[in-house]
């Protein structure tokens, strides 16, 4: 039997269940999980902000284990076979068809309308597909990525979610060498940004967010300036930003926090003709007011959503992490790891922001 965690539905205590040790299909692969993230996502899950979610739901999207059995042959990316006792990662998206509009002629599989996530989207019913269980059911077809020797599991999880989704965030931002850079939002998201807007080429990364354990990390990791959001006003915040760029604007701002009303500040703390980014809106918060005149018109400001990633992002974020992980140790991210009996206290613990990053072990 395999003990794992299910979310029955918004609001409601998670609970600990037993599930049988599934039967492999051909092409299918298991893990045995080492580590699970808790995600600003699960939060939203618990919270009931996500529309469309099949509860009851093993959380847990973004994984790492050891590959314990196979069916078949399955291959990596290169077309090597996978092997147990591989330490490797998954793909949480699942089931975009390449056959759609959006797959074929957009090219945006993250709009395509078969999509499936591990851990969000497949009902506990459906087995094992979730990481917050000892075992996670790798369905055939699913993309499996054997970590490199140089990345530690916890190295891989520290930099969690936010890595690729971030990625994501910077491909659309478009940043050049010398940029300024405000990123709004200091998690796992906000964090990952602003280590890529440095690789990027930026040379000024400013971290507006908080609490304080947060901001520490953001400093940690080479943002120039941190601006604390429980210590200064929305306008006082803006006019540091201006400050800080001459009275200009950054030249990029990517939106990270999941705040709406963020997204006036960021309209306000970005160039005449700049470019804004907006990642951190997940979920449905609800809505602001704009003048579309004064705050995108005139300003000829470029506007961009990013919608979570695709395994080009994944891929590139693991090259990312092989080469410059002694620089930013994604590790020191991690606040504390739980186990699979104490899931509610670190849901709770994110959701009150105690946590930089938490970690599911089920072997606690």
């Amino acid at each position: 039997m395999v003990r794992a965690v299910i979310m029955t539905a918004p609001e409601q205590p998670l609970e600990v269940v037993e599930f049988a040790l599934p039967h492999l299909e051909d092409g299918a692969v298991l893990l045995r999980t080492i580590y699970s993230e808790v995600c600003g996502t699960d939060v939203h899950l618990h919270q009931g902000h996500l529309a469309g979610v099949p509860y009851p739901i093993i959380p847990g999207h973004i994984n790492v284990g050891e590959i314990v059995d196979l069916a078949g042959a399955p291959v990596d990316l290169d077309g090597q076979p996978l092997r147990k006792g591989q330490i490797a990662t998954f793909l949480d998206v699942h089931e975009t068809c390449g056959h759609c509009w959006f797959c074929t002629v957009a090219k945006t599989t993250t709009r395509c309308p078969h999509r499936k996530v591990y851990g969000i989207t497949y009902s506990a019913q459906d087995g094992l597909l979730g990481g917050w269980s000892e075992m996670i059911y790798l369905k055939p077809g699913v993309k499996v990525l054997p970590l490199p020797e140089g990345i530690p599991p916890q190295r891989f999880i520290g930099a969690g979610c936010g890595l690729p989704t971030a990625m994501h965030a910077i491909e659309r931002a478009e940043i050049m060498l010398g940029d300024t850079v405000v990123v709004q939002g200091s998690g796992p998201v906000g964090l990952n940004a602003a280590i890529l807007a440095q690789l990027s080429g930026a040379t000024q990364v400013i971290v507006v967010g908080g609490p304080a354990n947060r901001l520490a990390e953001a400093r940690r990791i080479g943002a120039d300036s941190v601006i604390d959001i429980d210590a200064l006003s929305p306008a006082e915040r803006i006019s540091r930003v201006r400050e800080l760029t001459q009275g200009r604007g950054v030249d990029v701002t990517i939106e990270a926090s999941g705040n709406p009303r963020a997204v006036n500040e960021g309209f306000a703390m970005t160039r005449d003709a700049g470019r804004y980014v907006i990642v951190g809106q997940y979920t449905n918060l609800g809505d602001i007011s704009i003048n579309p005149h004064l705050d995108i018109n005139q300003k000829h400001l470029e506007v961009r959503g990013s919608w979570g990633s695709d395994f080009s992002h994944f891929w590139r974020g693991v090259r990312v992490l092989d080469k410059h992980g002694e620089r930013f140790q994604w590790e020191r991210f991690i606040t504390r790891s739980y186990s699979l009996d104490q899931a509610n206290e670190a849901l709770d613990d994110v959701s009150h922001y105690r946590a930089v990053k938490a970690l599911i072990d089920p072997n606690l």
